[in-house]
């Protein structure tokens, strides 16, 4: 008889689903008041992939609460933290181990991403804490806080322990499905451009960064740096998207100033809309500087790169270039409303000296006899 070919024994996987949701609650945070307040700690540095002089460092780490754990609709149980940020984000991080073959980890991210709606159940969470931090948040946003969410599937551990290009050659096509949380097989071209956007430092590690999911392939400390980068990055477009609002609404206000006349009351009218918003512009330039800088990068060079490639993939520069657009509108606006008042000014003094002039010569003529 011929031999029948032994069937491989199925992959199996180890690891955690992280899941970020992130909130954007007021415009700052006074951390220092905070600890104070509930019974939390200052989140630890990153960790490097490599021993090196440089590191990241936050400028002012966020402080972070571990709270009683979360219990879905289906009965998984996830850990839970929250981790405040002094630019005013909120960021409630979720955790389950998992364990599986490659059908489990694709069934799992699909179901995620797709049917759990894990922003309603991290909103309760926030607003539960908020009622004790309310006196260390500063102008908190009384409308509809923004938020974002992100999903990383992190694999520790490995059948076999692939390097980082076996796992690519072999599972490919089941990372990109991952981090599309799709079910169904994907395209060539779409595997491709998901497989795009992966970076390693060693052989043995991995990670692709989509928009809204992560795959990573790492030791538990190996992943953390990637981790708080994507985290922060994720936090970054969370800021640039609410200036981005902010920028917008005031935008349309001075418009709206503009188009009601350009008489002498008109132009009086705008120096108060023009001081309104030079404020809002100076708030915004120094609140996105404060974003910007929460986070440094000293010789990590890999930690860098990760973090520009999360920061595109997840769209931070898009946002910034779209806020920066609005600050140079603005700032064009404000010149030209000040130009407009000082012109209204100019034109009320000169007539107020003609007036003048008038009643003077009046008065002269009227007080010579006849």
């Amino acid at each position: 008889m011929p031999e029948v070919a032994a069937q491989s024994a199925p992959v199996s996987l180890n690891g955690f689903v992280i899941v970020l949701i992130q909130f954007d609650i007021c415009e700052e945070i006074r951390l220092d008041q905070l600890q104070q307040i509930i019974s939390a700690r200052i989140v630890q540095q990153p960790s490097l992939k490599h021993p090196a002089p440089g590191y990241i460092r936050y400028q002012r780490p966020p402080v972070v609460e571990t709270i009683e754990p979360m219990v879905l609709e289906s009965g998984e149980r996830l850990d839970v933290e929250i981790k405040y940020y002094d630019y005013g984000i909120i960021s409630v991080v979720l955790e389950l181990p998992f364990s599986g073959d490659w059908e489990t980890l694709v069934r799992l991210s699909s179901r995620w991403v797709w049917d759990v709606d894990f922003s309603a159940h991290a909103g309760r969470i926030v607003r539960q804490r908020l009622e004790r931090a309310a006196p260390a948040l500063v102008k908190p946003y009384t409308t509809e806080w923004l938020s974002e969410d992100y999903f990383i599937f992190h694999v520790q551990e490995m059948t076999d322990s692939p390097s980082a290009s076996q796992m690519i050659t072999a599972d490919g096509s089941r990372i990109a499905q991952v981090v599309r949380g799709e079910v169904a097989a994907l395209a060539e071209g779409e595997i491709n451009e998901v497989l795009q956007s992966r970076i390693s430092y060693y052989a043995c590690d991995l990670a692709v960064i989509g928009w809204n999911c992560a795959f990573l392939y790492d030791t538990g400390p190996g992943a953390d740096t990637a981790v708080q980068l994507l985290e922060y990055a994720n936090s970054q477009l969370l800021e640039f998207r609410h200036y981005d609002e902010l920028l917008t609404a005031e935008l349309e206000t001075v418009y709206d100033s503009l188009d009601n006349g350009t008489g002498l009351l008109a132009r009086w009218r705008l120096a108060r809309s023009a001081t309104r918003l030079h404020t809002v512009l100076l708030d915004v330039v120094e609140l996105t500087e404060h974003a910007d800088n929460a986070i440094k990068f000293l010789s990590d060079m890999f930690s860098a790169r990760l973090y520009k490639l999360a920061a595109a993939r997840v769209g931070v520069p898009d946002y910034k270039d779209l806020v920066s657009e609005k600050i140079r509108t603005a700032e064009d606006l404000y010149r030209f409303m000040v130009d407009q008042f000082n012109q209204g000014r100019a034109f009320f003094l000169e007539l107020t000296v003609v007036i003048i002039l008038i009643i003077e010569l009046v008065f002269l003529f009227r007080g010579k006899p006849f």
